[in-house]
């Protein structure tokens, strides 16, 4: 499979979020902050604005909740207006809007309707994104306009009953014709999105190939006519939330599929399918954070007007807390999209483990938020007849979405243990043959201690931010020396230590979050000309998020060392052979 142009070459651009476990600052990746281009802005402002005006006399959430589904009009709708093929090319028919723009749109379709940003994601963030990516000429031509027109919706078909997160558990098949014109697909996937509008589908399913005169199995992906012979489709889950997105399973009995619809080489389904997930999380962390800025208005509003003990409840300060630090964390989460949205687009740039860290983030900010609405509200907050506990419902889907938030966490710890992985393990096999290898020992032991020794520093802070920047660069100095003490100690065994992995990955994306917000409030005092009174508002939220995202991070690093997990692991393995969660009262 040729490389397609967008795809991130590590050698030359190294992952931000992966350079940071080596005590690197990757600052050209997060600084300057993105300045949308006078294009980007006009195209967002014009979508935005005739989004707003056809939703607010078509778009009813409430009403697609009750009857779990869309109308017909708000489905047409939002094919005429164009949003159906925002990221598709325009040379196949779309408006090929940048990643900026894209994220920008589908945060306030998430804004208004939850599910509707399901919707308009499924179809074009993973459903046709992989033709979009990886498909030939011939694949996008035929495809691709009428994806763009809305004629078609697309659909993304990765999980099954025995396999989620684990691909290689797979059991779908799709097996060569003996003269290579097709394919025979047999199997089923569940949990698909937009199964009940899908005419079109991207399948994965392994292909049996003889490698070394041994028959393999290799996930390969494939397009797929969701009306084609033997292809059955489930009835609507009946789900806690999001209920007007149609979730159903699809079945495979026997499906031909022309060889032609293969997308990519055969055996590359799995990169495929992470390529296509990145974009899907990207997407669900704007339309998330932007969601949360929408409860906290209701919130806000409630609680101006809802008066106890003779004055407004938001001028106590335990609601003012929920507030501030629901500001603090969305202002950090939008600068993280928006960094990330930027890394997108200008190509070449590994930036999966950011994605993964948008979406774990502003995944679980969404569904803190949606609790803490419903608690501000207070008893009306769990009435069907306000909001609020359809926010809850709505929200809790997301950290199971596109990969669930462990999965998401494992995959940032153990891929970016990789290269300082590879360094020990070098130094490793120095050590057994020492006297060739006295160059290779002192070199390691001397950059040891000069790691050990040497902070990274910020060199694109504003000054005024000075504690800010360093009390992040102090993190990932302990984070890189920790992470090399763990490697050390644990070796390969650190694959099955996922209470070490969540505080490696936890550390990762406060970091990560925090310079974020560091750029983002960098970028505004440098608009005011270093005026601190011009952007308090920047600045307040700025120093509010780094400052506890860096105790947390802190926290998460000093676990790797002094923890609890053997008394953990202990109980918890109680629990599963018992059935029993801990010992009972002693009473009765």
């Amino acid at each position: 499979m040729s490389k397609t142009s967008h795809l991130a070459d590590p050698d030359k651009n190294p992952s931000f979020t992966k350079a940071i476990f080596s005590g690197e600052i990757r600052e050209d990746l997060a600084f300057p902050f993105p300045v949308p281009s006078e294009s980007d802005r006009e195209a967002a402002a014009a979508i935005l604005d005739t989004f707003r005006g056809w939703a607010k006399d078509t778009v009813d959430a409430r009403k697609h909740d009750h009857d779990g589904k869309f109308t017909d009009e708000t489905r047409a709708g939002m094919a005429d207006l164009g949003l159906m093929g925002l990221n598709i090319p325009e040379e196949y028919g779309g408006f090929g809007a940048s990643a900026m723009v894209f994220n920008r749109v589908i945060s306030e379709i998430g804004a208004t309707d939850a599910a509707l940003a399901v919707y308009f994601g499924a179809h074009q963030s993973i459903g046709c994104k992989g033709i979009t990516l990886f498909g030939s000429d011939a694949q996008k031509q035929k495809y691709l306009p009428k994806c763009a027109s809305g004629e078609m919706i697309a659909a993304f078909c990765l999980t099954e009953p025995s396999s989620g997160s684990d691909a290689q558990a797979m059991r779908a098949t799709a097996v060569p014709s003996a003269d290579g014109t097709h394919y025979v697909l047999n199997g089923s996937k569940i949990w698909i999105s937009n199964a009940g509008y899908a005419s079109l589908l991207t399948v994965f399913a392994k292909v049996p190939v003889e490698v070394d005169g041994r028959q393999k199995q290799r996930v390969t992906a494939f397009i797929v006519d969701a009306h084609a012979p033997g292809v059955s489709l489930g009835q609507p889950e009946q789900k806690m939330g999001i209920k007007a997105s149609d979730t159903r399973t699809f079945t495979f009995e026997n499906v031909t599929v022309p060889a032609d619809d293969r997308l990519g080489d055969v055996g590359a389904g799995f990169k495929i399918a992470l390529e296509i997930l990145n974009s899907g999380r990207l997407g669900l962390a704007a339309s998330t954070t932007r969601g949360t800025r929408e409860m906290m208005r209701h919130a806000l509003e409630y609680a101006r007007q809802r008066e106890q003990f003779g004055r407004p409840i938001g001028s106590f300060e335990m609601l003012q807390r929920k507030f501030a630090t629901a500001a603090a964390e969305c202002y950090a989460a939008d600068a993280a999209w928006m960094v990330t949205s930027a890394m997108v687009d200008r190509g070449g740039v590994d930036f999966s483990l950011e994605t993964a860290a948008c979406k774990v983030f502003a995944s679980e900010l969404a569904f803190r938020t949606a609790s803490e609405t419903m608690q501000i509200a207070g008893g009306i907050g769990y009435s069907k007849e306000y909001p609020y506990e359809q926010f809850v419902r709505d929200a809790r889907i997301n950290m199971i979405f596109e990969g669930t938030n462990e999965i998401l966490r494992a995959l940032i710890a153990l891929s970016a243990l990789q290269e300082p992985g590879e360094r020990l393990k070098h130094i490793g096999k120095a050590f057994k043959d020492p006297l060739r290898s006295i160059g290779a020992i002192s070199g390691f032991i001397a950059n040891r201690a000069v790691r050990q020794l040497t902070k990274p520093e910020f060199t694109k802070v504003h000054p005024v931010l000075r504690d800010e920047a360093e009390a992040i660069a102090d993190v990932i100095h302990a984070l890189a020396v920790g992470v090399e003490s763990l490697l050390m100690s644990e070796g390969k065994a650190i694959i099955e230590k996922q209470f070490h992995q969540e505080r490696l990955a936890n550390a990762a994306i406060d970091i990560y979050l925090a310079v974020c917000a560091l750029s983002r409030c960098t970028a505004a005092l440098e608009r005011a000309g270093g005026d601190e009174t011009k952007v308090t508002p920047d600045l307040d939220c700025a120093r509010l998020f780094v400052a506890a995202a860096a105790r947390r991070a802190r926290r998460a690093v000093r676990a790797l060392s002094r923890n609890q997990d053997a008394r953990q692991k202990a109980v918890a393995e109680r629990a599963m052979e018992s059935g029993s969660l801990c010992p009972e009262v002693p009473i009765g």
